[in-house]
């Protein structure tokens, strides 16, 4: 009878499943998360405003090296504040939960103290190449949304001072770019710097009003916007402009690598852990990156006896970078081959998933003054209130190494089933905190594109067999990637050593391996 009673008790036990989570546990967790998120908005302000958040719409950033110690001071109480819950006492998904924003704060607490924040640039990005792009990632439908774009505008001065003054102590404390990354940087300046504020890509706001304003509050604010970027806009990138001239340029590195920087090894290997949540050493994943390459190199030589191609690799490759067949010489052709790609692929989706975003994306040229510094693509995430879409920007710049048998695996990577449909997916989620809407994991983010490009073989892409040795130089050049960036940083790999192993591997042309180098 004991026993008959012990096993119906172990019955219902098993029944009923694990225990519920405590009530208190759940709300302590919940209310972490949102108070993080509050304070990410606040110090964070464009941010807000691209996620629909009008609360700070008029402020930038405040920027020093005290704020970036008063941001780590609160990561770090509210690190302090999670390992106080008790997570065996929440749900499975909010152990999740706990577990991602524990390893995001983490990541973050480190990078304040290998004090990265000091190099606030690359060669392709910063605060001087994102501020112009606010136009087309802002909504402008009232008078306020314009009073708050000016100031803006007006803040861009004191913007810009702050972040000269961060990287004169990187200078000073040994934290700068490679000297070699930075040839051609006036490129992304000098455009900004305008005679006359109409010509400004910051002036497009006041172009277009909408069609409730009155003619006196449209010439109000025209106005104050030319008197805005002729005070603020564009003396401050003038005096940026000289800063990296006269200043930054002279003190950069010769050394390529981030092991020269302070701490630098170190440094780079929390970077590898980050970036590949794994507990992998540099020279691990530069083996792993070896044997990849060995792997899709004998996949691309059976594409190259499929062709009947007479030659060696290097010779094929060659072939692909000079043969006219393979390139087009007017920009809107490149452009409608890709949209033709996209649209083929919109027909396919959901017959490869079971749910699809809600929201839209867009096609868009990559902009002039960053397109030469720029990689063949990247993906603008849309809205997180859905007022604007996510868009796909291609690189039209120098169209010769621009192929079209890389369309295919480019566009199924950025755009759709690739980055657009992981990323507005992950923010109309409902039913997980909003750090986990709206930030990722490198791992995922490209692993998951990297598969998309992969899709395509089950709906009938690729059936042309350049498209598909495009794709797999695409894979190659992850591959390469691996190699490519631990040598660089801490084998004590050259530039140019660099540069020949992915001309050596890839399709890729020449000039598109040169700018992922640097990019590197």
């Amino acid at each position: 009878m004991l026993i008959r009673l012990l096993f119906v008790a172990l019955a219902v036990l098993t029944f009923v499943g694990p225990l519920p989570a405590r009530a208190d546990a759940t709300s302590e967790v919940k209310q972490l998360f949102e108070e993080d998120w509050e304070f990410s908005l606040k110090e964070n302000p464009t941010f807000a405003s691209f996620q629909g958040d009008r609360r700070y719409d008029a402020n930038l950033s405040t920027v020093s090296e005290s704020d970036e110690r008063r941001r780590a001071q609160k990561d770090s109480e509210f690190l302090e504040r999670l390992r106080k819950i008790d997570r065996s006492a929440l749900s499975p998904e909010d152990q999740l939960n706990y577990d991602l924003f524990e390893l995001e704060k983490t990541n973050q607490l480190a990078e304040f103290e290998f004090r990265a924040y000091l190099m606030p640039i690359t060669n392709r990005s910063g605060f001087h190449v994102s501020f112009p792009q606010l136009p087309d990632r802002l909504r402008f439908r009232t008078v306020s949304d314009y009073e708050n774009f000016i100031a803006r505008l007006d803040g861009f001065k004191p913007y810009t001072e702050a972040h000269i003054e961060l990287m004169q102590i990187g200078i000073r404390d040994g934290y700068v770019l490679p000297k070699i990354v930075l040839v051609g940087v006036e490129g992304s300046i000098e455009p900004h710097i305008v005679k006359n504020p109409r010509e400004s890509l910051l002036y497009k706001p006041f172009e277009d009003f909408p069609k409730n304003f009155s003619e006196q509050e449209r010439e109000r604010l025209a106005m104050e916007g030319r008197r805005a970027i002729a005070e603020s806009v564009v003396p401050s990138y003038r005096e940026f402009l000289a800063f990296i001239t006269k200043d930054y340029v002279p003190s950069a590195r010769d050394e390529i690598g981030a092991s020269a920087l302070p701490n630098g090894r170190e440094f780079y290997r929390h970077r590898v852990k980050r970036f590949t949540t794994l507990d992998k050493t540099p020279a691990e994943i530069h083996e792993i990156g070896y044997a990849e390459v060995k792997r899709i190199r004998a996949e691309m030589q059976e594409v190259i006896e499929e062709v009947e191609f007479k030659g060696t690799f290097p010779e094929f490759v060659e072939f692909l970078r000079t043969d006219e067949r393979f390139y087009v010489d007017d920009p809107e052709q490149l452009m409608k081959e890709v949209a033709v790609v996209l649209k083929r692929m919109d027909g396919e989706l959901p017959g490869l998933f079971g749910r699809l975003p809600r929201m839209s994306y867009g096609i868009k040229t990559v902009p002039d003054y960053i397109a030469p510094k720029t990689t063949t693509a990247y993906y603008s995430r849309p809205a997180g209130d859905g007022s604007r879409a996510g868009y796909y920007f291609v690189n039209t710049y120098n169209l010769p190494s621009r192929p079209l048998y890389e369309i295919e695996a480019l566009s199924l990577h950025e755009a759709v089933p690739g980055h657009h449909l992981q990323i507005a997916l992950q923010q109309e989620l409902e039913d997980v905190p909003n750090f986990r809407r709206f930030s990722g994991f490198t791992a995922f983010v490209e692993g998951w594109a990297l598969y998309s490009e992969r899709l395509g073989l089950e709906v009938g892409f690729y059936e042309d067999p350049y498209s598909n040795f495009g794709r797999l130089t695409y894979e190659m050049w992850r591959a390469c990637r691996l190699v490519v960036d631990t040598g660089l940083h801490y084998m004590g790999w050259t530039r140019q050593q660099a540069i020949d192993f992915m001309a050596a591997n890839t399709a890729l042309t020449v000039h598109n391996i040169t700018t992922e180098v640097d990019r590197y």
